[in-house]
């Protein structure tokens, strides 16, 4: 993994694969993870579009089964780094922000609002509690410090992890510059290099994109929230959702994709 930038060129693809949101969803990813090990080709890109932590109960465990289809998938075709990539969701945000809590100018604030958006489920799975979370937020940077260095250390002891988060890509795009994935959205008024947080965090009417933005045909992203069905999905003509409300659904939506925006199929756990 590199981090050498916050997007990534994908250049002499055959196929693209893309996995919408999981959100810790173990059971569901291994179901995708055993379709993707049998099908997958040696000039293939996998892109994982964010919020792979979070909500569910398994943020670690499936996290690492990530790491390790991504293991598996590079030593069988001798793929290079650039073959798999993961992007920054919100959940990755908010987790990333946590690890350097001492930071906040508002730690309780910053703290309760995380946890109403899942984080504490991530945490938990690291072995910390969310009450010793919220009294540690509000007990001075010292405190707060050292807590976050126990959270810092519990992630570098899981092999993986650490590189996972230090190497979360913005956006990805095909050389031939008509599709581009993204976690949740882009600012349409804005050029690809200078956007803001709105890649996860979404940008106001985006569902509703009608036209192409700058040279891109497809958008693909991998988190909605609204309740989109597969037909809606498909009749999009820029942007393809790889993820259907409600939450507790516990469904992953994947695609396969040509590097002209082409969609290839849609596909989901079993």
């Amino acid at each position: 993994m590199d981090n050498i930038s916050n997007f990534i060129e994908l250049n002499k693809t055959n196929k693209i694969w893309a996995i919408g949101s999981i959100h810790s969803n173990l059971s569901s990813f291994n179901s995708i993870k055993k379709f993707i090990l049998k099908n997958f080709d040696i000039d293939d890109k996998l892109i994982f579009l964010g919020n792979i932590i979070g909500l569910g109960d398994n943020s670690k465990e499936t996290l690492s089964s990530v790491i390790d289809l991504r293991f598996n998938l590079m030593s069988k075709f001798n793929l290079k780094p650039e073959s798999i990539i993961f992007l920054r969701g919100a959940q990755e945000e908010m987790f990333s922000k946590l690890l350097q809590l001492q930071l906040a100018p508002n730690p309780t604030e910053i703290v309760q609002w995380m946890f109403d958006h899942g984080v504490n489920k991530t945490i938990e799975s690291y072995g910390f509690s969310e009450h010793e979370v919220k009294n540690i937020a509000s007990s001075g940077t010292i405190n707060i410090s050292k807590w976050t260095a126990n959270l810092n250390k519990a992630v570098q002891l899981t092999p993986g992890h650490t590189q996972y988060f230090l190497n979360l890509k913005h956006a990805a795009y095909s050389h031939t510059k008509k599709i581009l994935f993204v976690n949740r959205g882009v600012d349409i008024t804005r050029p690809l290099s200078a956007q803001n947080d709105c890649f996860w965090w979404g940008f106001q009417n985006f569902s509703k994109l009608q036209e192409p933005y700058k040279t891109f045909s497809r958008i693909v992203r991998g988190y909605e929230s609204e309740h989109l069905n597969k037909s809606e999905i498909l009749n999009q003509k820029v942007v393809c959702t790889l993820f259907k409300q409600p939450l507790s659904n516990k469904n992953i939506l994947c695609g396969i994709f040509g590097e002209n925006g082409e969609i290839l199929d849609l596909f989901e756990n079993n």
